[in-house]
Formats: structure tokens, sequence, C-alpha cells
């Protein structure tokens, strides 16, 4: 099990520390609700260093991300963030990625921390036409500062005015003392904030001045288990949970990022997929009785008919209800639809909604 760069300050924080995508992460520190709270109203810091960093440069760069990648790069300018994924060549998803452009001919992806190992192979496979390709992953860290008063307290740390960041949009600047820094308006919480990219042997500095730039914000460390609160009450999906190497980004409401004005792979499949329709849908659903959905319990109509599966699902701290992800059928997934979840054996009434879950 591999240790990011800060796991000892963790653990001096009394982090309760599990292995996660084969690291050994920080799930918690006072518990999933707080911590939630924290960044909804407040400001906290995650340490996501698990996440993986791929570069990609010279002048054949942007052909293998057009290639690989679902999005169109080329509407990417410099300084700009782009959500994507990686379709596989067989209807699913290899992985999801941010894609940012650093310069003309360089460009960063970022990917699950599961999937580092897969990912690489699957672009070097691709890499027919000779772009540079570095793995960074062992030398990066990320902290995710989020929060609607993330750039209040950050401010002091930066020459940058952060409040000129748009979402989706980066800098390379300075940011606690280290020139260099990628510092972007980007996030998994849909509370707003930043996501700050430095190497190892600079995260502990950069983790010290965010905490105490952030002392009179109310900063607090943020582990795991919230920021699954917090993206599932966005409706963001979760690789391993929501979308995987068998849902196809049409099926998971990715039809945004899967741009058909360019050849990857296999978009000729998907094309046709999208022309004839899915026959399932992921969808997102609110219970109205009492009770927890979880991964992988079945789904079903009025007359106990199996229509489908729940992904992901919790109790929602900013929102007091139970909610969930799933792939329904599509007869059965217009918002408004009831349908029930099989909670040991008995089955509990939920509504389809449309999400986010939670608006802000």
């Amino acid at each position: 099990m591999k240790n990011i760069a800060l796991t000892h300050i963790h653990e001096q924080l009394g982090a309760k520390m599990v292995p996660y995508a084969g690291f050994n992460m920080p799930v918690s520190y006072e518990g999933v609700n707080a911590e939630h709270e924290t960044v909804r109203k407040a400001v906290g810091v995650f340490d996501v260093s698990h996440m993986g960093e791929f570069l990609v440069s010279g002048p054949n760069a942007i052909d293998l991300i057009q290639k690989v990648c679902s999005n169109d790069a080329s509407k990417v300018a410099v300084g700009q963030a782009q959500y994507s994924c990686f379709p596989n060549e067989t209807g699913g998803i290899v992985d999801d990625l941010i894609v940012y452009r650093i310069e003309d001919e360089k460009w960063l992806l970022v990917v699950n921390a599961s999937n580092i190992d897969k990912d690489w192979a699957w672009i070097s496979k691709y890499n027919t036409m000779g772009a540079a390709l570095r793995n960074l992953s062992d030398d990066y860290s990320l902290l995710a500062i989020q929060g609607p008063k993330a750039i209040e307290a950050m401010q002091s740390l930066t020459s940058e005015d952060l409040s000129a960041i748009k979402f989706y949009h980066f800098k390379v600047s300075d940011f606690a003392g280290i020139e260099h820094v990628i510092i972007s308006a980007t996030g998994y919480t849909g509370s707003g904030g930043f996501e700050i990219y430095c190497k190892n042997n600079e995260v502990e500095q950069v983790w010290n001045k965010v905490m105490e730039a952030g002392a009179d914000f109310g900063i607090k460390p943020i582990g795991l288990a919230a920021r699954d609160t917090l993206r599932l009450e966005m409706g963001f999906c979760l690789y391993g949970n929501d979308i995987d190497e068998t849902t196809s980004p049409l099926e998971a409401g990715l039809g945004w990022i899967t741009k058909f004005t360019k050849d990857f792979v296999n978009s000729e499949n998907l094309k046709k997929q999208k022309e004839e329709g899915v026959k399932r849908k992921l969808i997102g659903f609110e219970l109205t009785e009492r009770g927890i959905p979880r991964h992988d319990y079945e789904i079903v109509d009025k007359d106990g008919n199996n229509i489908g599966i729940v992904t992901s699902g919790t109790m929602a701290p900013s929102l007091g209800k139970a909610i969930g992800l799933g792939y329904v059928t599509v007869e059965n997934s217009a918002p408004g639809t009831e349908i029930f979840i099989q909670i040991r054996n008995k089955p509990v009434a939920a509504t389809i909604v449309k999400t986010p879950f939670y608006k802000g």
C-alpha cells in the first residue's frame, strides 16, 4: 500500500486512515456530517494526492488526446480545463478525467487513483502518433480547498486574483511561497474552491500555510467520506460506482462530454447508440420512506419487477434525506416516477428527481 506525502500529518491530526485505491488515505477526522457541513458553509481542505497525473506534450499531443478522449480538446484554450472520459472499445468507460491545457503543446491529464496503471497502458497503446508521455503521479500532490469561503481564505497566499479565475480555468502561479503551482478552479463538491497541484516535496509547506491562512475562516481537514457525500448531493459520477467498463457515457448522462465532431475510440458505435437511443439511463432518486440505499441494491417498479440497480446512495447531510443514483430502464426513467429500492428484501418507496439534489 502506498502512502501519500502527508500521511504523517493526517495521522497526527487523528484521521481515520483506510486503504483506498491502493493508497493509505484519510477517510474522516471528526465525522462525515461535520466535515460535510464545513465544506458547504465555510472551507475545508482535502488531500487527494492519490490521483494520477500524466503529462502529454509535443506537436502530436492534441492528436493523442482527441483519439482517446470523448470530449473535443480542440476547444480548450491555454489556461482552461475540460471534463472528459476515455471510452473503451466495447461501449463502456476506461476512466473519467480532467484535461488541462498548460501550454499550446503541453497538456496535463488528471485521472482516478484506482485506474492509474490501466489508464497509462491505455493511452500508451493508442500513442501511435509519437506524443511525449510522462507519468508524474508519484511525484505530485493535490490538495482540494473547497467551500464558499475558499477565495477569501486563500487570497493572502498568492499574488493571483483568485476571484478572477473562472470555473474550469486555472493559473500556474505562486501559492503559499511556492512558485509554479497549478491553482485550478475545479472541484468535486459543488461548493466552489480550488485544487492545488504541487510537488511532493512542496506539499507540506502548502498544507501548513493553507491551514494557517484558513484558520480565521474555520478551515478544517476533510476526509474522503465527506468527499463522497458532497459529490453525491451534486449527482457527480464516481468511477467504479456510477460509471465503469460496462456503462456507456450516453447511458450515464455524459452525452455533453461525448462529441461526435471528431473520431475517437469507439466513436462509431457510440454514435449509433445515440441515434438508436439507450435502453437504460442513470437517474437520481430520493427515498420517500425510511432507509438508506446502497451500491448494488435492486430497483423495482410498483409490481415488483426488476427495472435497475443502485450505483451510489447515502443519507445526504445537507438535505436530511436519503438519496441515490442508479440505472433504470428508459421507460421508467422520467422525473416524478415512483420506484422502489429493495432494502433487506423490503421495497422502500422513492421518487426519481433531477440532479443536482443539492441546489446551493
